[in-house]
């Protein structure tokens, strides 16, 4: 089983996938939390010591190969395991960031999603862009604007796979967040039946 989180900054994918793993683990089953972030947090650091921001071309091309790289590893770990396999972020965060900068799908990436693995699930966390900014603040490692992760949002919910994702009120309690997730981790994707995490 592979639950794919995508959404904005500041969302929760990162607490919601460490919540679920343990909720999995208590009930007996197996559940792995795999990364696959672009990097952008540390590269601001970067630009920030240089005083230098390089172009949207270039930020994404430092971003895609950093993204694609650990997609791959962790595509090698998924290959001898067998349980829920939670991925933070995904390739549609790229393709999503590519949208709200205005720049082209490109071919590696769509051609990356077609030849690996689907996840079973894309659940989809949707926040105002204000109370993502509000946290993103309090956790004070990185800098966002309102307006730019309105974009983002809006880049996301024009992405193909939007459609068929489980939107997750990420505004809600982190209790009930988790509980909607571990229905999705029970859920078999082939026969849509529940079953037990202890046989996952």
């Amino acid at each position: 089983m592979r639950i794919l989180l995508t959404g904005i900054d500041g969302a929760g994918k990162s607490t919601a996938a460490h919540d679920l793993a343990l909720a999995i683990h208590a009930r007996g089953g197996t559940a792995l939390v795999l990364k696959n972030p672009a990097g952008r947090r540390t590269m601001a650091g970067w630009w920030d010591a240089v005083g230098w921001t390089p172009g949207p071309r270039l930020q994404d091309f430092l971003e895609t190969t950093t993204r694609v790289v650990r997609v791959l590893l962790n595509e090698v770990q998924l290959s001898r395991f067998d349980g829920v396999a939670i991925l933070d972020r995904g390739l549609d965060c790229q393709l999503a960031l590519r949208e709200a900068r205005g720049l082209p799908r490109g071919v590696i990436i769509p051609w990356l999603q077609r030849a690996m693995p689907a996840p079973d699930v894309v659940a989809h966390f949707e926040l105002p862009a204000e109370i993502a900014v509000e946290r993103v603040n309090r956790r004070g490692t990185d800098r966002e604007t309102p307006s730019g992760l309105d974009s983002l949002q809006q880049a996301y919910r024009r992405l193909e796979t939007y459609p068929a994702s489980y939107i997750v009120q990420a505004a809600d309690s982190r209790e009930a967040i988790t509980a909607e997730l571990l229905a999705l981790a029970a859920r078999d994707a082939d026969t849509g039946q529940d079953r037990p995490l202890a046989r996952l």
